[in-house]
């Protein structure tokens, strides 16, 4: 005979399952709400930025590196104000790129990863953000991903020793443009220290859905970012682009995704912060 406890158990699963829905997507996957260090559009001190972005309702940030800034100021900041920062993105990979012809501009872009690496240690957080290459009149794709595998690989040990993962992210660099790419890439580094940083709304113009990115990365993606992206009018307002984000919620929920979900769109002072936590809100499901 059944006990109580497991007729309850097996009737709501039964229930959901004739709703077709799962229990997993029932109950949404776990975010936490961050924003670009550079969105915080207002004069002060760091800690009067970390300050309001935690006010307006952020619980996380990401920082620039490599960056003129105080970095004592800033773990002090991050302190005082409760602020999490969960990871920080390399400043110069567009510019000292990791797949330039030029020995020189791939070692200074190397430098720059290392850079973003030890900060990301320093400020308490997980990740540092790369765009390994870029793939231009100069550069092909196949010659874009070989050297940008081997400056990656050369400081692979240095991010195991410093706890910090390398989160390769998709833009419009015409590199890593399928989900299937993505994937073959960062799985030839056999390293848990090499993952997928998906942005949700820059990859809508290469025409595969989000959720399709979302549940073909599974684990490798570490983390996301998004703004708002239509294909007819291009860039538009958080919530008001074509990712589907109902679609989204519910692959996030399927590949078991919790942690941070960053927006990255153009900032401000207290006002239009405030409308940007509200509409994070309401895409992920949070009101």
């Amino acid at each position: 005979m059944l006990n109580r406890r497991h007729f309850h158990a097996t009737a709501l699963t039964a229930a959901t399952a004739l709703a077709g829905v799962s229990l997993a997507e029932q109950k949404g996957p776990r975010l936490r709400k961050a924003l670009k260090f550079g969105m915080i559009g207002i004069q002060g001190s760091i800690e009067e930025k970390f300050k309001l972005a935690k006010t307006c309702g952020f619980d996380g940030v990401e920082m620039d590196s490599p960056a003129n800034i105080d970095r004592d100021e800033v773990v002090r900041a991050r302190d005082a104000s409760g602020i999490v920062i969960h990871g920080v993105v390399d400043s110069i990979h567009w510019k000292d790129t990791l797949s330039s012809p030029d020995e020189a501009v791939r070692a200074r872009g190397l430098a720059g990863l290392r850079t973003a690496m030890a900060d990301c240690k320093r400020y308490g957080g997980t990740t540092a953000l790369l765009v390994p290459g870029v793939v231009n009149k100069e550069v092909d794709f196949d010659t874009c991903w070989s050297r940008s595998t081997a400056e990656i690989k050369k400081v692979l040990p240095e991010a195991e020793k410093l706890g910090v993962k390398i989160a390769i992210e998709v833009v419009w660099n015409n590199f890593l443009t399928t989900p299937e790419q993505l994937v073959k890439y960062v799985d030839q580094f056999e390293s848990p220290w090499v993952g997928a940083y998906f942005d949700i709304s820059n990859m809508i113009k290469y025409g595969v859905p989000p959720a399709t990115w979302i549940r073909t990365l599974g684990k490798r993606m570490m983390k996301f970012d998004f703004k708002g992206y239509s294909n007819t009018k291009q860039w538009v307002g958080i919530g008001e682009g074509d990712e589907n984000w109902p679609e989204v919620l519910k692959a996030l929920a399927e590949v078991g995704y919790t942690g941070w979900a960053t927006s990255e769109v153009g900032g401000g002072p207290e006002a239009k912060l405030r409308d940007i936590a509200a509409r994070m809100d309401k895409v992920l499901g949070l009101v």
